[in-house]
C-alpha cells in the first residue's frame, strides 16, 4: 500500500498542479495527503480548522440515508481501503486514492464544503419525493466531474472523479472532443450519465458560489414533481 500510494500521487500531481482548480490544490497541500496514506485523524483535525468538515472512515459505498446524515453534519465518508498496483488506472468501486486525493481537498474550499453540506441536507429530503436520480445527477455532475472556469481564467477540474483518473483527467481540461456544458442545475438534474466510460458532458461552474446558490434557491418539490418520471437528457446531445 505505501508503494501505491506515491506512485498515484505522483502521477497525478503532474496533472493536478495545471489543470486543477487552485483551491484543491492548496487543499492538497494543506492538508498533508502526498507523502504517505494519510492519517484519518490527522487530515480530520486539518480540514476542521479549515471548513469545520471531517471525514469519517467507511468500508466502502455505505447506504444512501447515512451518507446524506454524514453529509449535512458536515462529515465525508472516506473509504478504508486502497487499490492494488493492478487497478492503477481503473477501480470498480471508489477506494481510499479517489476519497482522500479526489474529494477531501476540495472541501477545504468553504463555499464548496457549504454546499456539500447543503447537499446532505436537502439530498435527503428529494429522495423521499422520488428525486433519487435528480440528485444523484448532480452530485455526478460537480462533485465528481465538475469543471470550473472563472471569469478570466482558464478551464479547470475540481471532481473527485478527474483528479483521481489520469486519463478522464486529461481528457476532460485539455481534449477538444470533450463536451462542455455550462452548468444549469435544472439541466444537470436531468442529464443520464454512465460510470464506467469517459462522460459525455461536463458542466462548467463560472464560480462556486453559482453551485451553492442555485441549489439553496431551487425549489426541489415542483422540480422533482415535474422531471422525476421524464426520460434523462443524451449527455451528448445536451
Amino acid at each position: 500500500d505505501q508503494e501505491v500510494w506515491p506512485t498515484l500521487c505522483d502521477r497525478q500531481t503532474k496533472l493536478t498542479s495545471k489543470v486543477a482548480h487552485r483551491s484543491y490544490v492548496d487543499g492538497v497541500e494543506a492538508l498533508g495527503l502526498l507523502e504517505q496514506i494519510p492519517d484519518f485523524h490527522e487530515v480530520s483535525e486539518r480540514l476542521h480548522k479549515l471548513t469545520n468538515w471531517e471525514i469519517v472512515a467507511v468500508p466502502g459505498l455505505i447506504p444512501i440515508e447515512p451518507f446524506f446524515d454524514h453529509l449535512a453534519n458536515r462529515r465525508f465518508p472516506v473509504t478504508n481501503w486502497l487499490r492494488s498496483k493492478r487497478e492503477l488506472d481503473y477501480i470498480v468501486e471508489p477506494d481510499m486514492f479517489h476519497d482522500f486525493f479526489g474529494h477531501v481537498p476540495i472541501l477545504s474550499q468553504p463555499v464548496f464544503a457549504d454546499f456539500m453540506q447543503l447537499y446532505g441536507q436537502k439530498g435527503g429530503e428529494a429522495v423521499k419525493m422520488g428525486g433519487d436520480q435528480m440528485v444523484s445527477r448532480l452530485y455526478w455532475y460537480t462533485a465528481e466531474f465538475g469543471l470550473i472556469q472563472e471569469e478570466g481564467a482558464p478551464l479547470k477540474a475540481f471532481g473527485a472523479g478527474l483528479m483521481s483518473s489520469f486519463s478522464e483527467l486529461q481528457f476532460a481540461v485539455t481534449s477538444s472532443d470533450a463536451h462542455h456544458v455550462a452548468f444549469d442545475l435544472e439541466t444537470v438534474m436531468r442529464t443520464g450519465y454512465e460510470i464506467d466510460k469517459f462522460q459525455r458532458a461536463y458542466f462548467v461552474l463560472p464560480t462556486f458560489d453559482t453551485l451553492r446558490d442555485a441549489f439553496s434557491n431551487a425549489d426541489m418539490p415542483a422540480l422533482i414533481a415535474k422531471w422525476r418520471d421524464a426520460e434523462p437528457l443524451d449527455a451528448a446531445a445536451v
